[in-house]
C-alpha cells in the first residue's frame, strides 16, 4: 500500500511539474482584459484615432475556449511568444469573456489574429494559420522585414 501511495504521488508531483513551467511566464502570451487593454493597447472610450501605446509590436489572438481551431492555434501562439521574445509582444484575450473587445474589433470568426505594429495600422487575419505562415506576417507586418 505505501508502494502505490508513493508512486501515486511521484507521479502527481511529475504531472505538476510538466505543467509549470521552468521559467515562469515571461514567455507566454499573456490575457487581455478589457481594461487592461485600454491601458496598454489602445483606448477606444477617449480616441478616435488609432495610437499603439506599447513599446513593442504585438500580436493579439482573439479566441474562445469552446472553438476548436482556437485550440490549435494556442500553442503555436505560446511557441511563437518564446521565438519573439523581447521583440513582439503576445496577447489572449476571450471573446466570451471580454464581448466589448470583440465588437469593438468586428470579431465575427475565431481564431481571429490581431497584428498591431508600434507604428501604422493593426492588420487582422483570421483562422488557425500554420506557423510558417505567421512567422511571415510577423517579420513583415510587425518588424517591417522584407521577404
Amino acid at each position: 500500500m505505501k508502494t502505490i501511495f508513493l508512486l501515486a504521488a511521484l507521479v502527481g508531483l511529475n504531472i505538476a511539474a510538466a505543467q509549470t513551467p521552468a521559467d515562469g511566464d515571461a514567455h507566454k502570451a499573456k490575457y487581455l482584459t478589457t481594461t487592461q487593454f485600454k491601458q496598454e493597447i489602445f483606448d477606444y472610450t477617449t480616441d478616435s484615432i488609432w495610437h499603439f501605446k506599447g513599446s513593442r509590436p504585438c500580436l493579439i489572438d482573439f479566441y474562445a475556449t469552446w472553438c476548436g481551431p482556437c485550440k490549435a492555434l494556442a500553442p503555436v501562439v505560446e511557441e511563437l511568444a518564446k521565438e519573439y521574445d523581447g521583440v513582439v509582444d503576445f496577447y489572449k484575450i476571450d471573446t466570451d469573456k471580454e464581448p466589448e473587445l470583440a465588437a469593438v474589433f468586428g470579431v465575427r470568426t475565431i481564431p481571429m489574429l490581431l497584428f498591431i505594429p508600434t507604428a501604422g495600422q493593426p492588420n487582422v487575419a483570421q483562422g488557425a494559420l500554420p506557423k510558417p505562415m505567421l512567422k511571415q506576417y510577423i517579420d513583415m507586418i510587425l518588424l517591417g522585414k522584407k521577404m
